[in-house]
């Protein structure tokens, strides 16, 4: 009774222990959505760590620059040393020649009371460069999860036409199978076979390279979203429905300048050039800046017998000394050097704000042409669309006439390249399509990784 109660308090802890992830392994998930290697893409990117250690050194350099502010500099001194040979007295301040041993204590502090508001804008400077370093990783993010949604939907538009061929590879053998059984019976000749047989093994090169396409697009894939090449990534193929409606392209210019980072970081630039520019007007001002300061010294004379030196502690306190001191520094001569950078600062100020202009036309620019290719692969895939569905009518019916001997091999094997066209324009019209309006709706505010 005991030994089966000691061995379930086991089993308990065991199955806890498991529960618990203690024998857990990270498992990859089955079927990744377009969102899921987004998530990983961004988690995984060199860039962004890259990102993240430059918002680190921003974030530690905005901290300096506020302290430089509000918070003096404050250093402590000590020293030892003997004196040999010629050299002064510290006690009488004159020079003999015996070893005289030094010991020394200090602390000082001082703070920048103005400096023409240098401080202050460095300051305001480092909080900008703070803001453009959160536009710059979102802008790195999406273009991340627009490479990888890229990716993902040429992997689609390959599987996809695998699946098309494979499925007329199989309707091609069935055909040259039962040529085989009709050129048995006298239905049909030998050249209605060769023909049949040409037919399955063109569709089979085309799966071939179908499925060779695919492959090196889930290479291409795997590489934008860092994933390990030695596992396997199996994503969710599914095409979704086509879109009914499109995201609305009011005044997406002007929502664009708005949202994008591109655009902020430009209007950063712009702050960040007329901040250089306050800084290096800043240098032509006096400085002022407030100093204090506490130091004791100790000494003594190593070999001396005759010599019977204070106590440590009463030189400690005898010796000691204080200061306050207030500097005033003008600026007179420095070789053009802050003329030259001021020139420097104002044509930095000019650049950004042509950087700027160009930047805001570029937007335009981008979106009109943005709105035109979605407009256009909307209208596109709706006329693909109704030419599939008739293909594949039509490709059924010749399939039946072929199969009747009604209609020549050459004239069925046109009938099914037709077909087989007519399905990868539309599975590629349609990808085509969700790529495009992504950018609008990217441009409209909406985040790459929220679009599905």
């Amino acid at each position: 009774m005991k030994s089966n109660f000691t061995n379930l308090i086991l089993v308990i802890i065991l199955l806890v222990w498991f529960h618990s992830g203690a024998w857990a392994q990270e498992k990859l998930p089955n079927a990744m959505t377009l969102h899921d290697c987004m998530q990983y893409a961004i988690s995984h990117s060199t860039k962004m760590r890259i990102e993240a250690a430059n918002r680190n050194d921003e974030q530690w350099q905005r901290r300096q620059s506020i302290m430089q502010v509000f918070t003096p500099n404050v250093d402590a001194q000590t020293y030892a040393y003997n004196q040999y040979g010629r050299n002064l007295d510290p006690e009488t301040n004159t020079y003999n020649s015996v070893t005289t041993f030094h010991n020394g204590y200090s602390v000082s502090a001082g703070i920048t009371l103005f400096d023409g508001f240098k401080s202050i804008n460095n300051m305001r400077l480092a909080s900008t460069m703070v803001k453009m370093g959160r536009s710059k990783e979102q802008q790195t993010e999406d273009q991340i999860c627009l490479a990888t949604m890229e990716a993902y939907y040429n992997v689609i538009y390959f599987t996809e036409l695998e699946k098309v061929l494979t499925e007329q590879v199989g309707t091609a053998k069935s055909a040259r199978d039962k040529a085989v059984r009709q050129e048995e019976l006298g239905q049909k000749g030998h050249a209605d076979v060769l023909q049949m047989e040409s037919e399955l093994a063109q569709k089979e090169y085309q799966l071939i390279d179908a499925t060779n396409k695919r492959r090196d697009a889930m290479i291409t894939l795997k590489d934008v979203i860092f994933w390990p090449s030695d596992q396997e990534l199996v994503i969710e193929s599914h095409v979704q429905e086509p879109l009914l409606s499109l995201t609305p392209s009011t005044d997406l210019a002007e929502t664009a300048k708005s949202v994008l980072p591109s655009a902020e970081i430009a209007t950063l630039n712009v702050k960040q050039a007329g901040l250089d520019l306050k800084m290096a007007q800043g240098s032509y001002s006096p400085k002022l800046s407030l100093y204090g300061g506490w130091s004791t010294t100790y000494y003594t004379y190593p070999g001396r017998e005759d010599y019977k030196a204070q106590s440590f502690g009463d030189q400690f306190k005898n010796n000691a000394g204080k200061y306050v001191q207030l500097s005033l520094t003008i600026p007179i001569f420095d070789q053009f050097q802050r003329r030259t950078n001021l020139h420097q600062k104002k044509n930095a100020l000019s650049r950004a704000k042509a950087e700027y202009d160009q930047t805001m036309r570029d937007i335009e620019n981008e979106v009109a042409r943005a709105i035109n290719d979605r407009d256009g692969a909307f209208a596109a895939f709706q006329q693909v669309e109704k030419l599939s569905a008739y293909q594949q009518e039509a490709y059924q019916l010749s399939t039946k006439q072929f199969e009747n001997g009604l209609i020549s091999a050459i004239e069925y094997q046109t009938a099914s390249q037709t077909y087989l066209n007519a399905m990868a324009e539309r599975v590629n019209a349609l990808l085509t399509l969700r790529i495009k309006d992504s950018i609008v709706r990217y441009y409209h505010g909406e985040p790459y990784i929220s679009h599905k």
